[in-house]
């Protein structure tokens, strides 16, 4: 009876190290995709802003 309770403690860290394994890659994903997505929206707000002061610049040559 003692052999199957220490197998059974061997399996287990195994099985959490796995656990624990897959847990660090899912949160490096949502972090990688959180970072990317700040990424992306920094790029479309300086895309925004230059369209608009070329906007205004261009607005402004022809007008005044």
């Amino acid at each position: 009876m003692d052999t199957q309770v220490e197998a059974h403690r061997s399996h287990t860290p195994v099985v959490r190290k796995v656990g624990a394994g897959l847990v660090l890659i899912i949160a490096a994903a949502l972090a990688i995709k959180l970072a990317l997505g700040i990424v992306v929206w920094l790029f479309w707000t300086v895309v925004t802003v230059a369209v608009v002061v070329a906007i205004i610049w261009a607005l402004k040559t022809l007008l005044w």
